[in-house]
């Protein structure tokens, strides 16, 4: 829920800016003020695309497709990255608990190469992106039912390299 929230919410963002011509997202350049960031956030920082944006879609049990809800924030993920051309990023695949490791590992790497397949096709430079898996072996929430295990069917993508030091 906490995703569809977020891409509703890019997505109204996004919309705005398409009926405005202001000079950024937010008609006031390239910042925004957001809630709890104390201050400016700027579209091009990394916390930008870590709060505002998002790293994590979810997927379905035993799925790799992504989801309408996966496709909006990779949407928003593309026009960053397209935006922000010496960003390099890896796209972590992760499984819930249940299967087996080798299969949650295969499947974590579906999962990847998923997203990372969708955003090549959105003009992001396979070469500035690495995946990998970690099945089951690194889940975000630990317990044995599905409100742990939906959080845990996930694609996170990682900013590795590319963004100025503060």
């Amino acid at each position: 829920m906490k995703n569809l929230k977020r891409a509703a919410l890019v997505v109204a963002l996004l919309t705005t800016a398409a009926c405005t011509n202001t000079g950024g997202l937010f008609g006031n350049g390239d910042t925004a003020t957001g809630p709890g960031a104390g201050g400016v956030i700027e579209q091009s920082s990394l916390a930008y695309f870590e709060q505002t944006i998002g790293d994590t879609v979810l997927f379905e049990v035993d799925q790799s497709s992504l989801t309408p809800t996966a496709m909006a924030i990779l949407d928003a993920q593309a026009e960053w990255l397209n935006a922000n051309l010496a960003v390099t990023i890896t796209i972590e695949g992760h499984a819930d608990e249940q299967g087996t490791r080798d299969y949650n590992l295969a499947l974590g790497a579906r999962r990847a190469a998923s997203v990372r397949d969708y955003l090549v096709g959105k003009g992001v430079a396979d070469n500035r992106i690495s995946v990998v898996s970690y099945g089951k072996e690194r889940p975000l929430a630990i317990c044995s039912n599905e409100s742990c295990w939906s959080k845990n069917r996930r694609a996170v993508t990682v900013v590795t390299s590319g963004m100025p030091v503060s």
